[in-house]
């Protein structure tokens, strides 16, 4: 589950689980697909939270990521940044 997120300008977004792994993801390739059109104001961007029950990351936009994906993404980098 996600505890804590930052969303950065350049369009990656710092994530911290309850296991502890902590690193940035890339989301800036999502901007131009429709359901994610309202982050190309950046300030919806920046403006994001992260719901204390369930862990979602989520924005004001309607816009919700799934936890465990971006677990398996981050995951998955920090594994092979390792080797």
């Amino acid at each position: 589950m996600v505890e804590a997120c930052r969303a950065e300008p350049d369009y990656s977004l710092w994530l911290l689980f309850d296991d502890g792994l902590e690193g940035r993801v890339y989301l800036g390739d999502l901007v131009d697909i429709v359901d994610f059109s309202a982050w190309r104001d950046i300030d919806r961007f920046l403006d994001v939270s992260v719901d204390p029950e369930t862990g979602v990351v989520q924005w004001d936009a309607g816009i919700c990521l799934d936890s465990a994906a971006l677990y398996r993404d981050l995951a998955t980098r920090v594994r092979a940044a390792l080797q």
